[in-house]
Formats: structure tokens, sequence, C-alpha cells
């Protein structure tokens, strides 16, 4: 074995070794997702110390470490197959999924060193493989979930900053929200739905892009326009809009 393709193959750019980095992550997700049943029976407890290695060519494999001290590359994590009968599946996986991301970081790190990356190629390096979710945030859901919490962050904000009453009318004013700088197809699609999801704090009834809304500065409900019966006109004058219920408490002794 050649240590995890390195043997043969040596990117030597911040380029090269950026693709590198993603062809083996791409492998090491399939083994964990995708592949996964075929990788827990490879995984198996009875046998020796096994690794988990990505290829550059987005193949991934189960196998026993480089024998020769020190290796060519740094090696995974070993035994992962010891620990798999002994906790949920999930959190194995999801403790795999880790190590693999050490790993990952560790090779890349190791062509830095080896062909002489100075210190803006290696912040660069790094500025690039942090665009990408790490291993364990895709194979545990997470990622999906702070796609939407950027979304909602970034919504929140593209719209104070147009205006103090946090106004939305039509296309004009539609939530923005900030994109996922990665490849995969499984994070697009929750941008392109999330501003639908905003009911209205008094009908409750959907967000439509063709309708003029407001928000309340006090408990940050969106209300429609016409149930609140605040006009685009009247609400360039507010400086801060409270919701007939929000108006209510306060006047409340």
């Amino acid at each position: 074995m050649d240590g995890g393709g390195g043997a043969q193959y040596n990117p030597r750019t911040v380029e090269e070794v950026f693709r590198d980095f993603k062809g083996r992550r791409a492998g090491m997700i399939r083994a964990l997702s995708t592949d996964v049943e075929e990788f827990f029976q490879q995984c198996d407890p009875d046998k020796e110390n096994l690794c988990l290695y990505g290829y550059p060519n987005e193949q991934w494999e189960v196998n026993l470490p480089a024998e020769e001290v020190p290796p060519e590359l740094p090696e995974p994590a070993l035994g992962i197959n010891f620990a798999r009968d002994g906790m949920q599946e999930k959190d194995w996986l999801s403790l795999v999924a880790v190590h693999s991301d050490a790993w990952l970081l560790s090779v890349a790190f190791y062509f830095g060193a080896r062909f002489g990356f100075d210190k803006s190629d290696r912040k660069r390096l790094f500025a690039m493989i942090n665009d990408l979710p790490s291993i364990y945030e895709v194979v545990s859901g997470s990622a999906k979930k702070q796609v939407k919490e950027k979304s909602s962050v970034s919504n929140n904000s593209s719209n104070k900053s147009k205006s103090n009453s946090k106004v939305q009318r039509g296309s004009e004013s539609q939530p923005k929200f900030s994109k996922a700088k990665d490849e995969e197809e499984v994070l697009d699609e929750e941008d392109e739905d999330e501003h639908g999801e905003t009911l209205c704090g008094a009908c409750g009834e959907n967000y439509a892009s063709d309708e003029f809304w407001i928000c309340c500065d006090i408990c940050e409900k969106w209300f429609h326009g016409k149930c609140v019966k605040i006009t685009p006109a009247r609400a360039e004058h507010i400086k801060q809009y409270k919701c007939p219920s929000c108006s209510n408490k306060r006047a409340r002794p």
C-alpha cells in the first residue's frame, strides 16, 4: 500500500494540494454516507487495527496501516473497527468523521511543509479548506443546520440595514441568504426555500414576495402590512415599529 495514495502523487502547489484534499474528502464522505453499509461491514472488530483512507480520485479504502516507519504520509486513526459494536452507529460514524477531518488536515499541511509553503500559502490553503463543511458536519447533518442558521442571521441583518422599521416590499427587499461555499448539492436546496417558511404573526399565512411586510422591533415577528394596517408610505416614517400585541403589553400598568 502506498500510505494513502501519497507515494506516487505529490501535489506541489496550493491549488494541487487543495484538489488532493477535496478528492480524499469526497471519498471519505462516501464511505460514511452513501457507502456506509459496505464501510460498516469492512470494519470488522475481529480484524487487526484498521484505518479509513481517502484517495485523490475520490475513492476510499479500509486497510491496515503502512508498515514503514515513518510512513510516506501521516496515518489515519488506527483501530476504528474496534469501537464499531461498542457504541451507537451514528456516534461511531461521527467519531470516525472527526478523526478523518484531522487526518485530511494533517495530509494537506504535510504537503505544505514538504514543498515549502510560506505563511501566505498556508493561510490561503487553510482558507480554501475552511470554506468547505467538515466531514463531521456533513455526516452528522450539522452542515444543513448551519446553512439555516446563517440564512436566518443574514436575513435579519440585511433587513435591519435597509430601514429601522425592517420593511419588506416585493422583490426589492426579499430576504437574502448567505450560501455555503461547498460544491455539494445536498446543501444548495436549503437556501432556495428558506424565506418561504416565514409566517405572518397576525394571519399565519406564508411570506409572498409580491406583498408588503413589516417586522416588529420588539418581538421580531413579521406581519403583512394589510394585517396590521401599515402602508409602505407610512412605514417609511416609523423609526421603531411595535405590533399591536407588543403595543398593548407596553400600555398595561
